[in-house]
């Protein structure tokens, strides 16, 4: 009998099991936040990385061009039968991208030719508009797996989308008050589409009375002090869409990063007057690229003064990042 209560005592009681239960899940609840956060800051990290490869693509592009890449805005409507292509289509060689490059013929245009020139940016739409660029997908994006959309505004078919964008500044006329406070909409100095006070816009590269050609040496405010590109999320712009159309290419920095409702809530992914500008899924901020190559995590609670300061290239009010 005493050998049998022996072996009886052996195991576990039920409490004791319970406890061990307990200490697993307690042990549970304070490793998935440490592996969430490893992989949020790795995800961040290759974010970054991806947004300093884009900057040296650009100034690979200056060295050989003697200029900044450009977007060309459309002259003959918006989409997929316009002449748009980005700042981004254009220097695909210098981001390891030339068979998409000589695909779309791109190469047999230039930031000097005249708008009529400038092609369709729907040729061989149906491979190159689609084709997925790993360099322009942040991984923190909740939608990273999603290759292609068909939901892009002035787009038709599956597009290839970007998570990155170049800055077109400060000035801003449309949507919120708070990003245009007593100004007019569609005044010259507040046209950020198509005449913005940063290194990328709309339709800089056409239209005569708004074509601009920069070089670094253009960046009077400091190369080190200027946005030249962010992060944005499809899903919460319609107009960060295809990588190639000039449209979806570009943001504004007038809109606070990730900006939302007066409510709390996002705003719709149509509504471009209020999206229109740079989000990230990154906890409290976003990654911007600056023109000296460099790139910073900017908090959400940035000065906006601040923020908009660094986006513009020629404002003559210099703004210092802090390290």
């Amino acid at each position: 009998m005493l050998y049998l209560y022996r072996r009886l005592r052996e195991g576990f009681t039920l409490i004791e099991l319970l406890v061990v239960i307990a200490i697993i899940a307690i042990l549970i609840a304070l490793l998935v936040p440490a592996v969430q956060k490893v992989r949020e800051a790795a995800a961040r990290l290759s974010c970054s990385n991806n947004l300093k490869q884009l900057a040296l693509g650009v100034h690979n592009y200056h060295d050989t061009a003697k200029t900044l890449p450009q977007n060309f805005g459309s002259v003959n409507g918006w989409g997929a039968g316009s002449s748009s292509w980005s700042w981004i289509a254009f220097m695909l060689p210098n981001i390891e991208q030339n068979a998409l490059f000589t695909g779309a013929n791109i190469g047999a245009m230039n930031a000097n030719q005249q708008p009529t020139q400038v092609l369709n940016a729907a040729y061989n739409g149906s491979t190159i508009m689609a084709t997925v660029i790993p360099i322009l997908r942040c991984p923190s994006d909740p939608d990273y797996a999603t290759t292609t959309y068909t939901d892009r505004a002035d787009m038709s078919g599956a597009v290839a989308v970007t998570n990155y964008k170049g800055v077109c500044g400060s000035n801003w006329g449309w949507g919120d008050a708070r990003w245009n406070p007593g100004v007019q909409a569609n005044a010259p100095d507040q046209n950020g589409l198509e005449h913005g006070n940063g290194i990328f816009f709309r339709s800089q590269g056409n239209k005569a009375q708004w074509y601009k050609k920069y070089t670094l040496l253009s960046i009077s405010d400091g190369t080190s002090n200027t946005f030249m590109i962010g992060e944005s999320l499809p899903a919460r712009c319609q107009w960060t869409g295809a990588w190639a159309y000039a449209n979806n290419a570009v943001g504004t920095c007038a809109i606070y990063p990730n900006a939302k409702q007066t409510n709390g809530q996002y705003f719709s992914a149509g509504d471009w007057p209020n999206c229109y500008s740079f989000h990230s899924n990154h906890s409290g901020g976003l990654n911007f690229a600056l023109a000296d190559g460099s790139v910073r995590f900017i908090s959400d609670s940035i000065d906006i003064p601040t923020y908009r300061a660094l986006s513009t290239m020629q404002g003559n009010d210099v703004a210092a990042l802090a390290n």
